[in-house]
């Protein structure tokens, strides 16, 4: 890479790095774009390069966000082998990233607050942060090793994300109705049932 791509490269990340410092500690609507250009130490002109609004920074970052927390539970499902289901490695998955986000409140928010239908589909693609594995890949992966077939795996797969979002974001924000810990094993039933009349 010659000495221009990294300096666009970096003002890419800066943009980015910026972008995501202020969404999660001020949230995305008290957030301008000159402040994210202003904290990164570039022109406003040059956001422009990158990104055509401030929604489309805020959606990049969900997807990458959200295409980060599935790929590391699908590692960390590559080190327990004697997870063999279907049902047990998809809420694996689900349970470790439920966890991941109860760490970081302002990331569960941000997450939670902005993941819609269309960005559901980007993650599940490939056609946005092409050097990521993306979810489909991940999904795809997980049937091929239990050789089952899924009925509609895009629509079972959306429910259960959807779901886990709105059934864990007060118990990770606000304790209720009742802890994490004690609604993760309700959640999880609630997924296997998904599943089952999603399997042919």
């Amino acid at each position: 890479m010659g000495k221009i791509e990294k300096n666009k490269q970096q003002k890419f990340e800066n943009l980015l790095n910026s972008a995501q410092e202020l969404f999660l500690s001020k949230g995305v609507e008290e957030t301008s774009i000159s402040d994210i250009t202003n904290n990164a130490n570039v022109a406003k002109g040059t956001f422009y390069l990158y990104f055509r609004d401030k929604t489309a920074i805020r959606d990049y970052l969900v997807i990458l966000w959200s295409r980060r927390l599935f790929s590391a539970a699908h590692q960390e499902l590559q080190h327990h082998r004697e997870i063999t289901g279907f049902e047990d490695k998809i809420i694996f998955i689900i349970d470790h990233i439920v966890l991941e986000l109860s760490k970081n409140k302002p990331l569960q928010r941000f997450i939670a607050k902005n993941l819609s239908w269309g960005l559901f589909k980007h993650l599940l693609n490939n056609d946005v942060l092409e050097e990521r594995i993306s979810g489909r890949e991940i999904f795809e992966s997980v049937v091929q090793d239990c050789g089952v077939t899924v009925k509609n795996p895009e629509i079972m797969a959306f429910i259960i994300v959807e779901m886990t979002n709105s059934t864990t974001y007060s118990a990770i924000m606000e304790n209720a109705p009742i802890p994490l810990e004690q609604l993760l094993p309700h959640l999880n039933e609630a997924i296997r049932s998904i599943i089952r009349t999603h399997l042919h």
